[in-house]
Formats: structure tokens, C-alpha cells, sequence
């Protein structure tokens, strides 16, 4: 089960109301900064940008590739870890707009995580040290730490575990 905070809505649907959700400005002004880093082909200035200006929390040495969409409403609830790679054309949301209802919720990956390129990181979700996420896996649910998830809908492909044997 995914860890988001449930704000109910009435009339029109959720994304109506985004601006009672969000500032317009901080929007604009993540939008912006996110743009910048998807383009940059420079690591530690993506990692600068999206600390100093979207307040995420990011690990030394952590890599995000081209394109990399960040949440734009909510960055500051997107953590992770040292030495983590975050694939081409990831997106990480920590937010979802619903009909009747908004959620807001964290995103936690851990140290040494590898996302493949055109994954979606579901708000909620919690990926533990050295996983490897598949390319274009949609992580709708936590991954255990050493784990090798994939697919859509996503599915344990090895566990911490049978990675074990598999490095021998």
C-alpha cells in the first residue's frame, strides 16, 4: 500500500482546485528549474539545481539522465539517496489527481538504486537500497532493498536474495 496524505474535493474534479493545492508561482518558478536540469547535460549542476531550488533531497553522486521529469508541484517530497541513477525519461511523482480526490505522498529511494529509463515512481513509494527498477516499469508499490523489480503492472523479478546467488 502506497503512504499518500488523501484530500477530498467537491464540485469539479481535483485538478480544478489545483491552485488552492499549489501556488501558481511555485509552479511556474519548479517548472522552470526542472526544465533546465532535463536539458543540462552536467550531473552536479541538475543535483544543484534541484536542491537549492526544489529542495529535494539528493545524495552525493547521484545521476539523473536526460529528460528526467521531477514532480513539479511537491519536489520537496522526493528523496534519494548516494549513487543512485535515475534513467532516461524517468518520472518521479509525489503527487496524483483523482476525480473526487487529490494525494500527496513521499517518494524515498535509497542508496546505490538503479532506475531504468521510462519508469513512472508512483507518490507513496518507498525503493529500498541497491534495487534495480526495469526500464518502463510504472512502481505502484515499495520495492524491497536489493531487490530487481520490472514490468507494468510492476512485479519482483529477483529478490534481494536470488540477486545474491545471481552475483556469485
Amino acid at each position: 500500500m502506497r503512504r499518500t496524505e488523501r484530500f477530498p474535493v467537491e464540485g469539479a474534479n481535483s485538478l480544478w482546485h489545483i491552485y488552492k493545492t499549489v501556488s501558481l508561482w511555485k509552479v511556474m518558478k519548479n517548472f522552470i528549474v526542472i526544465q533546465l536540469g532535463r536539458y543540462s547535460p552536467s550531473l552536479p549542476f541538475k543535483n544543484f539545481l534541484y536542491r537549492r531550488y526544489l529542495h529535494m533531497k539528493i545524495g552525493d553522486q547521484t545521476s539523473f539522465a536526460l529528460m528526467v521529469m521531477p514532480d513539479v508541484m511537491f519536489p520537496e517530497r522526493i528523496k534519494i539517496g548516494q549513487n543512485s541513477i535515475i534513467g532516461y525519461n524517468t518520472t518521479l511523482l509525489a503527487h496524483e489527481y483523482l476525480i473526487d480526490e487529490y494525494r500527496i505522498g513521499d517518494v524515498v529511494i535509497g542508496d546505490q538504486v538503479l532506475i531504468g529509463a521510462n519508469s513512472t515512481i508512483l507518490p507513496g513509494v518507498n525503493i529500498g537500497d541497491g534495487a534495480i527498477v526495469s526500464a518502463a516499469t510504472l512502481v505502484h508499490k515499495d520495492v524491497q532493498a536489493g531487490s530487481f523489480v520490472g514490468g507494468n503492472p510492476m512485479k519482483v523479478i529477483y529478490t534481494a536474495e536470488e540477486m545474491a546467488t545471481r552475483r556469485l
